[in-house]
Parts: C-alpha cells; structure tokens; sequence
C-alpha cells in the first residue's frame, strides 16, 4: 500500500514448517512463478535446507526453465549444504565431486550475482567506507561495539584478510570467483541496526535499522544499499507491522516518491550498479546531431536509470547494437549548460491475482 517495489526470495527443499516452492500446492507454484517472471521474486535462498544433491538443483533449474522463470540472485541461506560461500556459510555448492555440487549448472542457468554471507554495518556502499552513524539509535554499549566490530573488519580487510576485504573497500559489487573456478559477482549486504549485523534483522527491528538518520546519510552520500532483514520473522499475523517499523516504512516511501531514494528489488538495484560501473559510451557527430552509443555492458541487461550530461547545445540520439533508444532530457540542477539525457527507470507490474 506504500507504492514501493518489494522483492523476494524462494527456498525449494524445506521442512515443512516452512514455506517452499517444492512443498507447495499447484497453485502455490503458480503464484510462485507468477511473481517471479513480474520481477517480485528475484532471487534463490539457496535450494534450501533438504536440498542434498545435484540431482535436486538439476530438477528445479531445468523446472524453472520449462516455465520461463529467470532468477538472477543466489543468496546463501544459514548452513544449506548447496551453499557456494566457503569462510561463513560452509557450502559445498561450488565443490567439483560433492554430492550437492550444482555451480556450473546454476550459472549456466543464468545466477549473475551471488551473496555468500558478507554483511556490513557501515550505512551505505559504493562510497568511501565511514563508521560515522553507525550504532545510531540505541545505546552506548550497542554503538561502540557495534562501532569496534566494523573497524576491525576494514583494518583486516586492508591488511589481506580475503573474508574482509569488501568491507575495506566498502563496494557493493566485486568479482569473485568459486572454488571450481567459475566467475561470478558478489554484492555486499548491510545491517544498519545499532545493535550490530546480527540484531535486529526482522520486521520488529526494521523501524530501528533504516531510522531517519540512516536514510539522511543515503540521500546525502548517494549510496547504495541492499538492507539485510527478514520481513517476515516477528510480525504480528493479525496486526502485520509494529508501529515503528510501519513508520519508518512510511517514510521511506515518502522519499521515494519525492524522488530523493530509489527503492526496488535486489536484482535492479545489482544491476543498476553494475551498469554504472561498467557502461562505456562511444561519441560521434552525424551532422547536427551527435549519436551516443552504449557499450561496454551484455545486450540483455537493462539501461533503465542510465543518466549522461550532455551540452545543451546539441542534438542527442542514444544507440545500442545500432537500434535507437527511447530517452528523456532534464534539466541539470549543478549545471544550466548541460542537460541530462535518461532511460525512463520501468516500475514493475504487480501481477493482478
């Protein structure tokens, strides 16, 4: 009801005392994929908790192809053997020989970015990293130990400890590669809760964690953050939200619709980084008219969001694999001698049930 993008992940093999796509009715399933190829549902927590060998990661991958479901994010969950992540996680997803080994499959899928169980306290990624704000909103003995632990982990970063050293730099994105030597992307993810990563992680602690002064510090740093929390572990099932998490919820909607923060799902959000990081533009005049053309990223990922001041001067016409590409221009606020060309950011389409 806040007109925010929310995505989600899915587990395959679970007890049952959890929800999984596997354990399911029909029309669970049906739902399931509904909201995956909307967007909704854009990542794998693993293949969840029962899932033990290839053959299983073999049956849900070719399933989900069968059906057209394209799921961008891995995301490792707790002690799931199918795992890829080595120094926190202790999968064995990525270990040629192991019963679950399922990577080669898995990538081969179509998995372009992997979260391995790095999570950071520092308020915001692909700016220097700043311990400032961090412990905000509880007491003293939270902030400082919260406090200590991050600097620990950047010193131990910068000094070549592997485990740390995303949170020396404090990038969202790096390029990693798995035991069995495939490539992949690896993101980072962040727990601004005063009482340190592992607090807080719910919906009960939601209102503490993304507090006003958190979302102060995204807005002015321009920072990115993909937010660590289980929104759906302690919540009330007749009331939903505590009060301070639906406030702060609130406001942060409120933001993005005055156009301060972009809210949306773990892949966009992925890919909207990678895109900046790795575009490349190549510039030429035909005539009165200067062609811009993208290069540099895959032909299938998205440019939505994609920003380029330009002289207001000139004649713009944006190209990608020689076909034009639809844009607006707005002003540039820091410079009334340029304008700004954009790729209108798409919102999602809720499917209607």
């Amino acid at each position: 009801g806040l007109g925010i993008e929310t995505g989600n992940t899915i587990f395959f093999y679970m007890p049952s005392t959890e929800f999984s796509y596997w354990g399911g009715t029909d029309r669970d399933r049906e739902t399931v994929r509904s909201l995956i190829q909307s967007g909704h549902i854009d990542c794998i927590h693993s293949f969840g908790d029962l899932a033990n060998t290839r053959g299983q990661a073999t049956e849900t991958l070719e399933h989900l192809e069968k059906h057209d479901c394209k799921l961008k994010v891995w995301i490792d969950h707790a002690v799931a053997p199918s795992n890829f992540g080595a120094d926190i996680m202790g999968g064995f997803g990525d270990v040629p020989g192991h019963d679950v080994y399922h990577a080669d499959l898995t990538l081969d899928y179509g998995i372009e970015f992997i979260w391995v169980g790095r999570v950071t306290s520092i308020q915001g990624q692909d700016v220097p990293p700043s311990l400032k704000g961090i412990g905000s909103g509880g007491g003293y003995s939270y902030q400082y130990k919260t406090v200590a632990k991050e600097a620990a982990k950047i010193v131990l970063g910068r000094t070549g400890n592997e485990k740390y050293r995303m949170h020396a730099t404090n990038d969202l994105l790096r390029r990693t590669r798995l035991r069995d030597g495939r490539t992949s992307i690896e993101f980072l993810r962040s727990n601004p809760h005063p009482g340190g990563i592992s607090c807080g992680d719910n919906s009960a602690g939601l209102g503490t964690a993304i507090n006003p002064g958190y979302l102060d510090r995204l807005e002015k740093r321009n920072a990115r953050s993909v937010v660590y929390t289980h929104m759906g572990k302690k919540i009330d099932p007749n009331s939903g939200f505590c009060a301070e998490s639906r406030w702060a919820l609130e406001q942060l909607a409120q933001r993005f619709h005055d156009g301060k923060i972009l809210v949306t799902t773990t892949y966009r959000l992925l890919n909207f980084a990678r895109l900046i990081g790795d575009v490349r533009l190549n510039i030429r005049e035909r005539g009165e008219c200067i062609e811009i053309s993208v290069g540099g990223v895959a032909s299938d990922v998205a440019l939505d969001g994609l920003s380029i001041d330009v002289p207001v001067s000139r004649k713009y016409e944006l190209v990608r694999d020689g076909k034009q590409l639809p844009f607006r221009t707005i002003p540039c606020e820091q410079d009334k001698t340029k304008k700004v060309l954009v790729v209108d950011w798409h919102r999602l389409d809720y499917p209607d049930f």
